[in-house]
């Protein structure tokens, strides 16, 4: 599902460039749950973007569900994006004019797929949020925008899930329905997990997990001893 070779991230500055990422490989195989840890600011996130071709690198290779994405452009690159992919940010990135039902059918309505609002709605009431339908994300808390997101991320089941801190906004209660709601859709679809966080209970959830420091990714654990869902 994904292949990365020598992937490096740099960003001039005026006396010299900062390096977030240095030829970074990485292999994850399709229907595999990895988790992404390690401490602030060490290009977490910044390694997500990449994978989703939301920003490019500056050296090395990404291919994606077969698709090399040094090869597309942004429109091709949205393709990807919208039927394969799914991703959760730390800043949800809901449209505020749209109700969440809105938000949540909204991928499913550019797919032109007739059942988009019958399977938001029932996404949404497995992530808590039935009676909260027509609310808009101003009217929402941030566990619930949280919430919102990521069933907008999985309403089309997609190959890929890439989740920056998927939980981080919940409590322990709704994070744990999440985190049981992530690794079902691993179970139903074979869909691939790519999780970044800092709860060690997630991570050990996962088949392996990776711990990215000073730019470079190492392996953290041994990809057979995830824990069972």
């Amino acid at each position: 599902m994904i292949e990365v070779s020598g992937l490096s991230l740099h960003y001039p500055l005026a006396r010299g460039r900062v390096e977030v990422l240095r030829s970074v490989d990485l292999r994850i195989a399709a229907g595999e749950r990895v988790a992404i840890t390690g401490p602030s600011g060490s290009g977490k996130t910044s390694l997500l973007l990449l994978l989703s071709g939301l920003e490019r690198p500056t050296a090395g290779r990404i291919r994606i569900a077969n698709a090399e994405l040094a090869d597309l452009d942004a429109d091709a690159l949205a393709d990807l994006r919208r039927d394969h992919l799914g991703i959760v940010f730390q800043s949800f990135h809901l449209l505020p004019s749209l109700s969440a039902l809105d938000n949540v059918a909204l991928p499913l309505q550019m797919a032109g797929r007739r059942d988009a609002f019958e399977r938001a709605a029932a996404l949404l009431g497995r992530v808590g949020l039935g009676d909260r339908l027509q609310h808009h994300p101003g009217q929402l808390s941030g566990g619930e925008q949280q919430r919102v997101a990521i069933a907008r991320a999985l309403v089309h089941r997609p190959r890929l899930l890439l989740a920056d801190e998927p939980t981080g906004n919940l409590d322990d209660h709704t994070g744990e329905a999440i985190r049981t709601l992530l690794f079902e859709l691993n179970q139903e679809t074979g869909a691939t997990l790519v999780l970044i966080t800092h709860d060690p209970d997630f991570a050990a959830r996962c088949d392996r997990v990776l711990r990215l420091h000073d730019g470079q990714l190492h392996e953290a654990t041994a990809p057979t001893h995830a824990l069972p869902v």
